[in-house]
């Protein structure tokens, strides 16, 4: 099929040329391969906020006070100069445009720590059908907490996690959950799964999965428990059948000691009756979860509408890791509302995703180690991946150790990463460069570098920082 390098031929091209059906969308995200970040703007005057993303709609940037104590919410729009002259393209840009405030209006402000609590800087949600946030903010960690009131020994306590529901449109404040002496993993959303209007919290010093609805008013309702009692009326039923439930706990315990010194680590919503769970030892504290698939652990899949277990597999199960590969893209739940999250590529979806996953599996040392270091990334954590077309395998080749669709904090490289097409000609379309233009000053400081990518348009952000708490170079990477 003919693909020409000039945008308006590829539009003309799309007008005389209908996609195979089925294939619309596709067909037209290939104009990205035409519609590219092609300037960038080096350490931008900006406020010293940490940036933490854009919401999957592209309508929001959002930010917090270096302090972590204040929300700042921008809305993007783009730059805009005039020029007198024919050839405007050789023209600097104006002094203007090293400003942040010419790619960005802030909406407002809204203070949301007390003086004890910060906001965890690494937890954002985002319900797009009724563009609410879902924010956190926590008081310290207390590492040496007494395991009371049923707690598990060896994870930590906080005294206070607060969830705050907001409207993005104005910043207000819509309902709070509050937990008390409690611990929820909140680093990249690990603790929390949204699914549509549905919301799993997990505690992992009570052992219990929290499932909320959030209501089209705003309110956060409780909907059910699940971790010492599945049903109900399950307390009631212990209570008046206590010596029967005895003789059953002893049995169950001589055949399955095993299982029962396992603990919840992670949940994920596949769907809105079943959960993804995984169960881990309790040895090392929630740091486990780093060093995954050096640990045994299992995967169950549980119906909460039945409360049983519908399948039960081991980290190193070959029959567990074949459904991963074939249908990763059914363990990535995406609510409805979020179109934008369909094109995420994965080894189930796409071919080079596939290939990359398959040379990784021919280079292990081991069979069973790589499946296990495969399956550490279950369940999923929500909204961890960014739907920007630039990450489509299809479309762009890109080195994934130094930038990928996973929202992470990557080492950082003087050097600028480079995105070349997928297709013929096979040329570089774009580079990202983290740094200063010039380069680092110091190269022995160890620098760290994140990117946010707009999910629509041709613009990005890279932020690189050190770990002395200097202010971050900023730069702004969009098509001129």
């Amino acid at each position: 099929m003919y693909r020409s390098s000039n945008i308006v031929a590829r539009v003309f091209d799309r007008q005389i040329c209908t996609p195979a059906p089925g294939t619309s969308v596709h067909h037209a995200r290939r104009f990205y391969e035409n519609l590219v970040p092609s300037h960038t703007v080096y350490e931008v005057e900006c406020p010293d906020h940490s940036f933490r993303k854009f919401t999957d709609d592209g309508q929001y940037l959002i930010s917090f006070s270096r302090n972590h104590q204040e929300l700042i919410v921008y809305r993007p729009r783009w730059l805009s100069f005039s020029c007198k002259d024919e050839d405007c393209d050789k023209h600097d840009l104006p002094s203007r445009a090293k400003r942040f405030d010419s790619f960005f209006s802030q909406l407002y402000c809204v203070p949301l720590a007390s003086c004890n609590e910060l906001i965890c800087k690494d937890f954002f949600l985002y319900m797009e059908s009724n563009q609410f946030g879902l924010f956190a903010t926590s008081t310290a960690q207390i590492h040496d907490a007494p395991a009371v009131g049923g707690a598990v020994h060896g994870v930590p306590s906080i005294e206070k996690i607060t969830f705050h529901l907001l409207r993005l449109e104005d910043g207000e404040i819509l309902d709070k959950k509050v937990f008390s002496n409690d611990f929820v993993n909140l680093t990249h959303n690990m603790g929390v799964f949204l699914y549509d209007d549905l919301l799993a919290i997990v505690s992992l010093r009570y052992q219990t999965i929290h499932i909320l609805q959030i209501r089209d008013s705003g309110n956060l309702v409780d909907v059910r428990a699940i971790g010492e009692f599945c049903r109900e009326d399950d307390e009631l039923f212990l209570n008046s059948n206590a010596q029967r439930i005895q003789r059953l706990r002893k049995k169950f315990y001589f055949h399955f000691q095993d299982y029962v010194d396992l603990i919840i680590w992670k949940v994920q919503f596949l769907d809105r009756h079943h959960l993804l769970i995984k169960f881990g030892s309790v040895d090392g504290g929630p740091q486990v979860s780093r060093n995954a698939d050096h640990h045994p652990a299992f995967v169950a899949v549980y119906n909460m509408d039945t409360t049983e277990i519908v399948s039960f597999y081991q980290n190193s199960a070959d029959e567990l890791y074949l459904l991963f590969e074939q249908f990763c893209d059914h363990f990535h739940a995406t609510s409805r509302n979020s179109m934008y999250m369909n094109f995420i590529s994965s080894h189930s979806n796409n071919i080079h995703a596939l290939e990359q996953l398959r040379s990784i599996k021919d280079k292990a040392s081991s069979s069973a180690q790589f499946v296990k270091k495969m399956l550490a990334s279950l369940p999923f954590s929500c909204q961890s991946q960014s739907p920007s077309p630039y990450f489509d395998q299809s479309l762009f080749r890109f080195d994934d150790k130094l930038i990928s669709a996973t929202d992470r904090h990557r080492q950082s490289t003087d050097h600028p990463i480079k995105f070349i097409l997928r297709r013929y000609p096979y040329s570089l379309k774009f580079k990202i460069k983290p740094g200063p233009e010039a380069g680092s000053m110091d190269g022995r400081a160890k620098k760290i570098s994140s990117f946010l990518f707009h999910p629509i348009l041709p613009l990005a952000l890279s932020v690189q920082q050190t770990l002395f708490l200097q202010p971050s170079v900023v730069n702004i990477h969009f098509r001129r």
